[in-house]
């Protein structure tokens, strides 16, 4: 099948052709770090893992092709070149597979001839079978879909079925129980996190009783399902599989956060408040609010916030014992990243606060917040290097994680 490439979804200016000229530069030098991350012996996991979070992520689907595999710890030269045959009568989830698949036409790329996206259709159902006979421990849901989509238009089928059962294993783990627990757990991760940052938007959102169920789709299908324009579906995917399983849930928290001044003159009513929650604008500035979300995992690590969630289920949930999971590369700690990035921003703060003014005055707790989340910064190299210390690292409680 053909590929289409994915360019970043980072702005650039263009005023004149100097804007065009740098980012072309930075593009290109970007592309040459990532071929020498490959090219090292072993693979450079933890350079990979920078460049999928900095900004514009991985840029092209063909380098994806070859990052993904990597950053779940998929070794494709075990990766069988004939797929078994899937056994569609006797599936107990065909019939639901089969109705979601042919309601996901929005899916693929516009203008796709019909023949070409039906023979995709049909692999992704064989995709999804194919991993649910492999695992009877999983349970499908309906959202699932759109994640598998997602791998098989950037990977092909082959690649998509290993990457994606690897996924379901792991990230997707908790999604794919019997019952909406454990996925009701992570999403009360939500209100926490805005309340952290926005105490004023939090308690408008808890006035309204609003929930978190306007954000369950966004969670359960890593917002495959609700962003039309593809580039920005991947460049998530890129900074999703690079971190914590729950990170998710941090990025859903910003782009709630970036709507404030709309949540706070919407009525304070649950059903207006859930219209507007539930549906995400087309303008969203991508590559600022991965910066915060990474912000944020770092300033309110999931072990400090399970604290205070409701209904805890840290030891059930999967996100909680990934001890098991295979990417344990001695290299792979996305947190750290995060956490030097976050003390680099400070430092650069200070010294700007130290130029701009003769009076030392103390910000408020509020302003500070606002400072440190969603503070100015270039690029999101800094935070890359403390994102890139964690991803692999997951202890068997979340507690474990930040001593």
């Amino acid at each position: 099948m053909n590929l289409r490439k994915s360019r970043s979804v980072g702005t650039t200016s263009p005023l004149n052709g100097l804007g065009k000229q740098d980012a072309e530069s930075r593009r290109k030098r970007k592309m040459a770090e990532i071929a020498q991350a490959l090219n090292t012996t072993p693979v450079d996991v933890a350079a990979l893992r920078r460049m999928a979070i900095s900004e514009g992520g991985l840029l092209t689907d063909e380098i994806r092709q070859q990052v993904w595999p990597r950053l779940l710890n998929v070794n494709v030269d075990n990766i069988p070149e004939e797929l078994e045959k899937v056994d569609r009568e006797n599936n107990k989830d065909f019939n639901q597979v089969l109705l979601d698949v042919q309601r996901s036409l929005r899916r693929f790329p516009p203008g796709m001839p019909d023949e070409q996206r039906s023979g995709l259709q049909e692999e992704l159902i064989d995709i999804i079978l194919r991993v649910l006979v492999n695992n009877p421990q999983l349970h499908y849901y309906q959202g699932y879909h759109d994640i598998v989509v997602t791998f098989l238009l950037v990977l092909g089928e082959r690649l998509a079925t290993a990457l994606v059962e690897k996924l379901s294993t792991h990230h997707l783990r908790d999604f794919m129980d019997p019952t909406m627990d454990n996925t009701t757990h992570i999403l009360n991760y939500l209100m926490p996190i805005i309340e952290r940052v926005n105490t004023e938007v939090h308690d408008f959102m808890q006035q309204a009783e609003v929930g978190t169920i306007f954000a369950l789709s966004w969670l359960i299908t890593w917002f495959g399902h609700v962003l039309s324009d593809f580039r920005h579906v991947v460049r998530l995917y890129d900074f999703f599989l690079a971190c914590h399983p729950l990170m998710p849930i941090y990025f859903a928290a910003v782009i709630v956060l970036h709507r404030e001044e709309e949540v706070l003159d919407c009525e304070c009513d649950m059903a207006m408040m859930h219209h507007l929650l539930s549906r995400i604008p087309d303008d969203l500035p991508y590559e600022t609010l991965i910066s915060r979300a990474g912000d944020l995992f770092v300033q309110f690590p999931p072990s400090e916030l399970a604290r205070g969630v409701a209904h805890q289920r840290s030891q059930e949930t999967a996100v909680s014992t990934f001890k098991d999971f295979e990417l344990a590369s001695t290299q792979q700690h996305p947190d750290t990243v995060l956490r030097r990035r976050r003390k680099e921003r400070q430092l650069q703060q200070r010294h700007l606060e130290a130029k701009q003014s003769t009076v030392a005055v103390r910000p408020t707790a509020r302003r500070f917040m606002r400072l440190a989340v969603m503070g100015l910064t270039v690029a999101l190299g800094a935070t890359a290097l403390a994102l890139v210390n964690s991803a692999l690292e997951w202890a068997p409680k979340l507690d474990l994680l930040f001593p």
